[in-house]
């Protein structure tokens, strides 16, 4: 009996990181919704309160803005969740990215880069982005969250363009979202974290705490919560070729992000009891702009003079691309390392599987010619062409 052991590891790490990416989210929203609800305290030194139901019963919650007089016997530490998250996460880049280099980061035509090359940059830029971040919130930008947020974004969309100079798209998608995580843990291990613990100990001596501790450590935590949904994003994208198979990957990058950001931003503001209308129209113009952007950008591509003039091709002139480029990996027994079924239950194998997949295929292989990963099998245009001919005709009917 053979054991794929590298794909049951991957199964475990992914599944572990999406269990702590789940709690380390889930307690940032909470506490952010609660900071939101806080109404001051009928009596107390506390400097807010909220009560609330759950599970049948009810709950009262007093927060004290720099620390409580007295330190409480049993303190909770919110930061497992977040380190767990950054662990997994990292493990599952250097697993998949920088071990499958040649498959799933490098692109050839972009740049000739061995996998050490490429496995090095990318966590040249994972250190780089949280040494930028990090630099950007201690210097005279970090007082102001909108202005600080700006400088970011860019430095974000800079790096998301240039890594797509050099990297398969989705590779550089990917990094890309490991270096806002690693800012998100970087808060936390690095501030945060810190803070509190200075806060504490100050209250065990007996001292009165720093109040510009808390402030820097509410302002990271801040920061985190509008990064969150643009790193589910970018989680997810590799499922939507449409996305980092436009011709300007990057772009896309850059307004679903800030789509990201602005639908948290209507939370936010709902939370708080504040308007929301001119909040939600920007996310709601902002998420119009993105798909319309990738639907223009595809409709305006100009037409292939070969493709124009070729006539539609039959099963036996896609045959023999399909054996060439796709079925050592869509096959029912795959004969590539790189796989031990076929992905996502993708067979190319017969004229009635590739007829089944034929709209999948016209969208990697042939729109955003993402498909063969990192093009290894030298699938050309001419060939891409006669695919997309193949399925014109009545393939995907």
């Amino acid at each position: 009996m053979m054991i794929d052991w590298a794909e049951w590891l991957n199964l475990a790490i992914r599944w572990f990181h999406l269990t702590a990416g789940i709690a380390w989210i889930g307690s940032s929203f909470y506490f952010v919704w609660l900071d939101n609800h806080l109404v001051p305290p009928k009596s107390g030194e506390a400097s807010g309160e909220v009560w609330s139901v759950h599970g049948g019963g009810f709950y009262h919650k007093q927060k004290y803005q720099v620390a409580p007089s007295q330190m409480p016997e049993d303190l909770h530490w919110f930061k497992w969740e977040a380190y767990t998250t950054w662990v997994t996460g990292f493990l599952l880049l250097a697993l998949v990215y920088w071990v499958g280099a040649a498959s799933f980061l490098i692109d050839p035509a972009k740049a000739a880069l061995t996998p050490l090359q490429a496995s090095g940059i990318g966590a040249a830029v994972l250190v780089g982005g949280w040494l930028v971040y990090d630099g950007l919130c201690r210097s005279p930008l970090g007082r102001d969250d909108r202005t600080l947020g700006a400088a970011w974004f860019a430095v974000l969309v800079a790096a998301a363009f240039g890594l797509d100079q050099v990297f398969s798209a989705r590779g550089a998608y990917l990094h890309v979202g490991a270096m806002i995580g690693t800012a998100m843990v970087g808060n936390v291990f690095f501030v945060i974290i810190p803070n509190q613990r200075k806060v504490v100990a100050a209250l065990v001596k007996g001292e009165v705490p720093d109040p510009a501790l808390g402030k820097a450590a509410k302002s990271r935590s801040l920061h985190n919560n509008y990064m969150t949904l643009p790193v589910l994003f970018v989680m997810i994208s590799h499922h939507y070729a449409m996305t980092f198979g436009a011709a300007r990957p990057w772009l896309v990058l850059a307004l679903l992000g800030l789509t990201g950001v602005a639908v948290r931003h209507v939370f936010n503001l709902r939370h708080r009891g504040q308007p929301t209308a001119k909040a939600m129209a920007v996310a709601a113009v902002l998420a119009l702009v993105s798909v319309t952007y990738v639907s223009a950008e595809k409709a305006t591509l100009p037409v292939r003079a070969e493709s124009a003039v070729a006539g539609p091709a039959d099963w036996a002139s896609v045959q023999p691309i399909f054996a060439k480029h796709c079925t050592s990996c869509h096959a029912a027994k795959p004969t590539s390392d790189l796989v031990s079924a076929p992905p996502l239950g993708v067979m190319l194998e017969t004229e009635a599987e590739a007829r089944q997949f034929a709209s999948r295929v016209q969208k990697v292989a042939v729109d955003a010619e993402i498909m063969p990963l990192g093009n290894t099998t030298g699938m050309t245009r001419a060939e891409r062409d006669m695919l997309g001919r193949w399925i014109a005709a009545g393939a995907s009917k």
